[in-house]
């Protein structure tokens, strides 16, 4: 018997290959999870409301260890809590977790959180008892060293027609002085009703648009999350405050401003100058009230009342009306850092000798206050 296998005759194939299979893009762990404006909403929300919400708990609750008794330096005359940063840092956190669940994940940001981190806990441990200055410098040095390491220097002198890069060992180092003196000037100004939040709240904001302008949409985000967070934190400190930031969140707030002054410079969003007039009021009163007193001879290591708004409110001006003028200048000076990048050279130049003078007529100001002073200390 013979078999056919003519059944089983090997087909004949086409020679030309077949299409690709097509599949579905596998997404980017870099690339955000939802538009971009329902993002910001649901972020700025959740600063908003998580801080707000966080501080008002607190305000509530007394710890002996994180209460701010009244001293011959402060400025207020009854116990108030000092517990007010964890409520902020809640917000933040809470913000910028709604950014890592979308996608949003970039080194820098990582890189600015783990030296928050460093200074956050070195802070709130002295918010809980006594740190050596000692120890807390080391710290704050530490992480100035993790933002130079992560790319955040300060490398260059860059003023109005004005560049000079500086060379790498300079710039490290003055990274290093920059950070730790932003993280200690934002707690020495942090001594009256609403002044500190208020500041982040305008000096962040303008960083947040600037950030937008750019096109950087992380770095906008991260600031404004700040923002938020500050404003949360403000319905419960502002004057009559019932609760104080403490060592926690004023140190972390001035390491943020520090860091993302930076940062914004390493994008090429504005030169450092810009951000240094967006947060102008701090950086002007702390670094002029230490240069006068070490010209006194006087020990700057030790607490006291002579910077601008302690003198004013110790004239009579009391919490509100100062912190409300002070509110005025902090806007000015973040609506001129805001617009200054797109000035021309010669209008920069204008911008900053119109703003020492307004510090200079600020400083007559509060001379003219202590001499005349008024009986309303409200």
């Amino acid at each position: 018997m013979r078999w056919s296998l003519s059944c089983c005759a090997r087909p004949e194939f086409n020679s030309e290959p077949l299409p690709p299979i097509e599949k579905d893009p596998v997404p980017d762990a870099s690339t955000p999870l939802m538009p971009p404006i329902l993002l910001s909403l649901i972020a700025l929300s959740a600063a908003l409301a998580v801080s707000a919400l966080a501080t008002r708990w607190l305000s509530a609750r007394t710890y002996a260890r994180l209460v701010d008794q009244p001293n011959e330096r402060s400025l207020h005359q009854a116990p108030v809590p000092r517990s007010g940063g964890l409520g902020l840092l809640a917000g933040l956190l809470a913000s910028l977790g709604v950014l890592t669940v979308a996608g949003w994940r970039e080194p820098e940001l990582a890189w600015l959180g783990l030296a928050a981190v460093l200074v956050a806990g070195v802070s709130l441990w002295d918010d809980f008892g006594h740190v050596s200055w000692r120890l807390r410098f080391a710290v704050h040095g530490a992480a100035a060293l993790i933002l130079a390491a992560a790319g955040f220097l300060w490398h260059s002198l860059d003023l109005p027609g004005i560049h000079w890069p500086f060379p790498a060992a300079l710039a490290w180092v003055l990274t290093l002085l920059y950070v730790v003196w932003m993280i200690n000037l934002y707690n020495f100004m942090d001594g009256m009703d609403g002044f500190a939040g208020g500041m982040a709240l305008f000096g962040f904001g303008a960083l947040a648009v600037l950030g937008w302008r750019g096109g950087e949409p992380l770095f906008a985000l991260t600031a404004a999350c700040v923002a938020a967070s500050a404003a949360g934190f403000l319905v419960h400190n502002f004057p009559p405050a019932r609760i104080f930031l403490g060592d926690l969140g004023s140190s972390t707030l001035g390491l943020l401003a520090a860091g993302l002054s930076l940062w914004g410079v390493r994008l090429g969003l504005f030169p450092l100058w810009v951000a240094w007039l967006a947060f102008s009021p701090f950086i002007v009163d702390a670094t002029w009230t230490l240069i006068r007193r070490l010209l006194k001879g006087e020990p700057v290591w030790v607490a006291h009342r002579s910077h601008h708004y302690q003198r004013l409110v110790l004239s009579g001006w009391g919490h509100r009306k100062t912190v409300l003028r002070s509110y005025l200048v902090m806007a000015g000076a973040a609506v001129c850092a805001v617009a200054a990048p797109a000035l021309p050279t010669s209008d920069q130049r204008i911008l900053i000798v119109a703003w020492a003078g307004i510090y200079l007529l600020i400083h007559a100001r509060v001379r003219l206050a202590e001499r005349h002073p008024s009986p309303d200390h409200t």
